[in-house]
């Protein structure tokens, strides 16, 4: 058997040898594509994440995002928004609910555009650095 076995403390996985490429894996995720072949959908619905790709069968179930996205959308569009909202205050628009409903539907916009991308992000990352499972190779029992 070719399988190297990898003991942490209380983890036991297997290695099939393969190194994973970490920037393929994360602009396939962002693009809300299956990591290992870059075809198959990612996603099932928004935010739920297929049990397997649909072209490739790769397992995607392993991942554990968590919330890990939201916190990098909320990190973005604040850092995006905010020098945004001051610039057009000083410049623009002055009325304060007119300011208030334009960044309020930008904001909504950009963080329902981000949130699945930086899912997609973190599973592609998982799965190149063999986190929660993804080098765990079933059926591989003696």
């Amino acid at each position: 058997m070719t399988d190297v076995m990898t003991i942490t403390p209380g983890i036991a996985t297997h290695d099939d040898g393969q190194e994973r490429q970490l920037k393929p894996a994360i602009k396939k995720g962002w693009r809300k594509r299956c990591p290992n072949c870059g075809t198959g959908k990612m996603f099932q619905g928004y935010l739920k994440v297929h049990d397997s790709c649909t072209v490739c069968g790769e397992e995607l179930y392993h991942h554990r995002a968590d919330d890990g996205p939201a916190y990098l959308t909320i990190l973005v569009v604040g850092h995006l928004m905010a020098p945004l909202l001051h610039i057009t205050y000083v410049n623009f628009v002055q009325e304060p609910m007119v300011l208030a409903s334009i960044f309020t539907v930008g904001t909504v916009a950009a963080s329902l555009y981000l949130l699945p991308r930086f899912k997609g992000f973190m599973v592609g990352f998982q799965w190149a650095k063999r986190m929660h499972g993804f080098a765990v190779k079933t059926g591989t029992e003696g």
